[in-house]
């Protein structure tokens, strides 16, 4: 199986009044590498989305990092589902607010059963669950996965000299419509 790879530059975010050292003091830059691993550990995360008449929408899902996006499911009729219809660009977050991974990104309803029972496979192994495809059938529930265009990461032990923004390059990670998985 082929991975998406991601183009990224890492610099500090701009946070102005908050004491921010420059890139190279503190711990430095944060690999990508250490955001990956926060992801990985988070069982929850919050998904922003914006409502039609531009007020946000968060709700909280399970999800998996796989292949450059991250994954996670909901009904087709949920509000966050019917939010990324009409807007695809939304926010995703780790559940710990004191080491956290920010995620913004654009967001595509994935229908090949393929990548839909990866996904599902991930999932189960992460969530020791064990649901079949049936409970992803694309006409009742959205395999989502969130392309990052930049994340934002930092250690609460080093709050003045961790902050990490990458910046993802547009085309770079960019989901493939008939990826074949093998």
């Amino acid at each position: 199986m082929k991975a998406w790879t991601h183009r990224r530059r890492a610099a500090r975010p701009y946070m102005p009044g908050y004491g921010i050292a420059d890139a190279g003091e503190g711990s430095g830059l944060l690999p990508w590498a250490w955001a990956v691993a926060r992801i990985n550990a988070a069982k929850n995360f919050w998904v922003v989305t914006v409502w039609p008449d531009g007020r946000p929408h968060a709700m909280p899902v399970w999800g998996v990092w796989d292949q450059g996006a991250l994954w996670f499911s909901s009904s087709l009729r949920s509000r966050k589902i019917r939010n990324l219809a009409a807007e695809p660009r939304c926010v995703v977050t780790t559940e710990d607010a004191a080491d956290p991974v920010v995620i913004e990104g654009t967001a595509e309803v994935i229908t090949d059963m393929k990548m839909i029972k990866r996904f599902l496979g991930l999932s189960n192994e992460k969530y020791q669950k064990s649901y079949t495809v049936e409970f992803l059938d694309p006409s009742v529930n959205a395999t989502v996965a969130v392309r990052p265009r930049w994340g934002i990461g930092l250690r609460h032990d080093d709050f003045s000299g961790s902050p990490t923004r990458w910046v993802f390059d547009d085309d770079a990670g960019a989901i493939p419509a008939a990826q074949t998985l093998e």
